[in-house]
């Protein structure tokens, strides 16, 4: 049975109807036709998700999200997934979106990369956002 559970590092708990997005997640990775065993979403500031950057990916900048399939193989997903509230809160302003759309949107992004969608070419930024969308305007009618 497939689990999501979300965790909040250093932050008060503000993602409301919790229940409802982690069964929308778990519906994502059926709709993909990928099997998810267990996803974490830990919630956490700029510095923290700095730090893990920097130590697992060797990079030294800020990013909103880092995704990790920690599954022992490639058939099943054991994922982590960290965001950086931060950053949402800057890219919500800098998109002229809702803090709440621009964090589920980040939120299907994680979920997105799991379930193998990339975003480093033009094509693929261009085709993971067509399914954030689509996702976002299911969750949200």
């Amino acid at each position: 049975m497939a689990t999501v559970q979300f965790f909040f590092h250093n932050k008060a708990p503000f993602l409301r109807d919790r229940r409802k997005l982690a069964h929308f997640i778990e519906g994502i990775f059926k709709k993909e036709k990928i099997q998810l065993g267990s996803l974490v979403y830990i919630f956490c500031s700029d510095e923290y998700l700095l730090n893990i950057n920097r130590e697992f990916l060797k990079h030294d900048f800020y990013t909103d999200i880092i995704t990790f399939n920690l599954a022992p193989s490639p058939d099943r997903i054991e994922g982590e997934v960290y965001i950086s509230y931060d950053r949402v809160k800057e890219n919500a302003k800098t998109e002229k979106v809702s803090f709440k759309v621009e964090l589920h949107r980040v939120v299907f992004h994680g979920a997105l990369h799991l379930c193998g969608f990339k975003d480093k070419k033009i094509k693929d930024r261009q085709n993971m956002r067509a399914k954030e969308d689509k996702y976002l305007n299911s969750y949200f009618r």
